[in-house]
């Protein structure tokens, strides 16, 4: 039997993604699969590539054959080059780490005067303080003409 490492599609029409996958050359595309090793998404930017390293090597070693697409996901993270005795390649890009939205909101609420304890006045109370001066005003001019 012969063993291939390909890439399984996954994700909707204008959005794949895929995961690495060990599996007989026979079998379809998104077919069976004896075990899945790692995630490829290239639709983010930098791609998020994951690869399990030890399944991937012990795979390369008993005779799976990468395809094209795979064998350069591989030399990307390394595991090609480690498996033929090669120099390693320059580590992936990573993305940068999402700040926290709560600090971000704190730390505009002290620049602003607020409070941090979350008492920051929401769009809601601002539309509520509205009306209510919009019922004021309509109120104050009917009283100075019953005067």
């Amino acid at each position: 039997m012969a063993v291939k490492i390909k890439l399984k599609r996954l994700g909707k029409i204008r959005s794949p993604h895929y995961r690495i996958v060990v599996a007989d050359s026979r079998t379809r595309r998104d077919g069976r699969a004896i075990e899945e090793i790692g995630l490829y998404h290239p639709v983010q930017n930098p791609s998020r590539i994951e690869v399990n390293s030890e399944r991937a090597q012990y795979w390369l070693s008993v005779g799976a054959q990468p395809t094209e697409p795979v064998l350069a996901i591989l030399k990307l993270t390394g595991d090609w080059q480690a498996h033929k005795g090669l120099p390693a390649p320059a580590p992936l890009l990573q993305p940068e780490p999402k700040a926290d939205k709560r600090a971000l909101f704190e730390a505009l609420a002290k620049d602003t005067g607020e409070e941090s304890k979350g008492e920051a006045i929401t769009q809601k109370a601002k539309k509520v303080d509205k009306k209510a001066d919009e019922a004021a005003d309509a109120a104050a001019p009917a009283e100075s003409t019953e005067a």
